[in-house]
């Protein structure tokens, strides 16, 4: 029933590609079909808007260049992978000439961490060296840094010394260094792209661009972040900004609301008033846009390859007086029925040798990673908060976050474990797990999309297990608790952003309604549904859907207590990060033992990245 609308409009497109496959590609060329993705997918619902000044925009792409492969809902509608975008992003190129209008290719960071093609390298490898090979080869016209540049400084070096080059100064870095050698064997602080660049685009326009980074504070030693607010200070920013332009446009690894842009629009603002402000932001991984005032507008485009964003501005009809700039913004699902509906291509005449090249070539990475290497077959779907029509809340057979906690944990760490014999209780963040766990094949690919982060289990031996059962309690307590804790806390570390998409997803459900849904089941397949703050009229969304009921998930999980009598010593068993957390927290439920980090030790060396595997393995087979 809910998808009998978007199975009619699917199978409609699918026609109206078939009649058009006598047509020729862009390039020339005819190419064989290519495969659809597994289920019939709805158009957009209607074309994009074009100005004279137009961007395409991707960010927190984190490997995902394969595109989302699994057939669960709604996985198929960011099936796309970096191929079909290349060849979207050449149509697109051409339309703009022969519309006669500009349009800009932009990326606003966080291109490491995510999925096998770039975190499955063999040992001795740098994360992302080989996927970003494919990413040098789209025609992107700006590209800035995201923190997980700056994590592993192997990777900002590689970075530094292999991708940066291939952009020929339009890789902007305003406030992120990279300590190198210089040619006399110096230590030197350098940026690690350009602090700005200024160009001329293809009909005559002068653009001025910075590329920012939020204030970061968990970068790699050898690497820096200035603080925005102190950017703005430097006497390179004032002379960047001192030429008016006909356009800034901004990129940045920094959300587009409640973060720092207003720091650097305030800035811009005090010399230039009225001149048009394009901003590209990044980070929180939610579709998002903001209008700082009214010749300006900001843009963030979600996350994983599941969204691209479009921006168009009217910068002609505003020049030489101070009214409002006329803006557009959409957020297009990322997939081909999407592309070939805005390109006016077919299923055969969509493809371009160049998008066909990178689609293979990402396959041959995959095969060389061994990538397909199969752990075992699920048997169902295993969801935190994703578009999944189980809707599965915690805890529940269909939750993964009970999977992992209840049975993925304790079996692994038992194996070849000296102390399995010993009860214990195992907390761990909830957000240590960065994706769903899909029906079907669990592979090598997918071990590394759904848990990538290599963390250690440590523990404190002989609690009293009336005491370690309380420790869970008090981290998920009181809301000032937490509130003190995130202070502590790097501003946008990788729980407060999945803390903010989290919130996200809870906003849509609440707007959506159960008596909505139930209006318009049969219409509207599930995925996102947003709401931004940006004028204009019609939805932001481009393909419509209908949001899921959102289930919260708490910040810490921990396995079942074992069933021994209150003074029973127990290991209380933990994520390595955690270690100053649980010292504190037990040292605060009780005054009979005052607990330090001397009392911590190593539980297994059994990594996090694997857990997942090993448990398939021996029970999904």
């Amino acid at each position: 029933m809910i998808l009998a609308a978007a199975t009619l409009l699917g199978l409609a497109l699918r026609g109206a590609a078939c009649a058009g496959d006598h047509l020729r590609a862009r390039d020339g060329h005819v190419h064989e079909r290519r495969a659809y993705p597994p289920v019939p997918l709805a158009p957009p619902s209607r074309p994009l808007v074009w100005g004279d000044l137009n961007v395409i925009h991707t960010t927190d792409s984190h490997g995902w260049l394969l595109g989302h492969q699994k057939s669960s809902w709604a996985e198929p509608y960011y099936s796309g992978d970096l191929g079909d975008f290349s060849s979207f992003v050449t149509h697109m190129k051409q339309i703009a000439i022969d519309k006669d209008v500009d349009l800009l290719l932009i990326d606003s960071g966080d291109l490491h961490d995510g999925t096998g093609v770039s975190d499955g390298y063999p040992p001795g490898g740098v994360d992302a060296h080989e996927s970003n090979k494919f990413l040098e080869r789209l025609p992107y016209d700006l590209m800035t840094i995201g923190n997980h540049e700056l994590y592993v400084y192997a990777d900002t070096y590689d970075m530094y010394t292999n991708f940066v080059p291939h952009l020929a100064g339009r890789y902007l870095t305003s406030n992120a260094n990279i300590t190198i050698f210089n040619s006399d064997g110096e230590a030197e602080s350098v940026p690690v792209g350009n602090r700005y660049t200024k160009f001329t685009t293809r009909k005559g326009r002068r653009i001025t661009s910075l590329g920012v980074l939020f204030n970061f504070t968990q970068n790699d030693v050898n690497t820096t972040v200035q603080s925005v607010e102190n950017m703005v200070k430097e006497q390179w920013f004032a002379e960047a900004i001192a030429e008016e332009p006909d356009a800034f446009v901004f990129l940045g690894h920094m959300p587009v609301a409640d973060d720092s842009w207003p720091t650097v629009f305030n800035a811009v603002r005090a010399v230039h008033s009225l001149t048009p402000i394009l901003i590209f932001g990044g980070h929180t991984h939610i579709r998002d846009c903001q209008q700082y005032d009214g010749r300006s507008m900001a843009l963030e485009s979600g996350r994983y390859m599941e969204t691209v964003g479009w921006m168009s501005a009217n910068l002609d009809a505003a020049k030489g007086n101070d009214n409002n700039v006329s803006f557009t913004r959409r957020y297009l699902d990322q997939n081909r029925v999407t592309y070939e509906y805005h390109t006016q291509t077919s299923n055969k005449t969509f493809d371009t040798d160049e998008g066909q090249s990178i689609t293979d070539g990402l396959q041959k990475l995959a095969a060389s990673f061994d990538l397909s290497y199969l752990y075992g077959t699920a048997q169902q779907d295993y969801t935190m908060n994703q578009w999944v029509p189980l809707r599965n809340p915690y805890p529940s057979d269909g939750s993964l976050l009970s999977l992992f906690i209840e049975e993925v944990v304790p079996y692994t760490l038992a194996i070849n474990n000296t102390r399995a014999s010993i009860p214990n209780i195992i907390i761990c963040n909830s957000y240590a797990l960065r994706f769903d766990l899909m029906k079907g094949s669990f592979t090598k690919d997918d071990q590394l999309t759904v848990m990538n982060y290599k963390d250690e289990f440590l523990y404190i031996a002989n609690v009293p297990s009336s005491l370690a059962n309380q420790v869970l309690p008090a981290l998920t307590g009181p809301t000032t608790t937490r509130k003190r804790d995130d202070a502590e806390e790097d501003i946008w570390s990788h729980e407060v952003v999945d803390v903010r998409y989290r919130a996200w997803l809870e906003e849509m459900d609440r707007r959506a309604g159960l008596g909505r849904r139930e209006a318009m089941a049969g219409n509207l397949t599930y995925g996102y549904v947003t709401k931004d703050s940006c004028s204009g009229a019609g939805h932001a969304d481009d393909t419509l859907h209908m949001a899921l009921p959102y289930y919260e998930i708490p910040r810490y999980i921990g396995s079942n207590p074992p069933n021994v009598t209150a003074d029973t010593p127990i290991d209380l068993v933990f994520l390595d990060y955690l270690g100053k957390k649980m010292v504190g927290i037990l040292n605060g439920l009780q005054k009979d033992k005052t607990y330090t980090m001397d009392d911590v030790s190593s539980y297994s060396p059994t990594l996090t990245s694997v857990m997942l595997g090993m448990y398939a393995e021996a029970k999904w087979n």
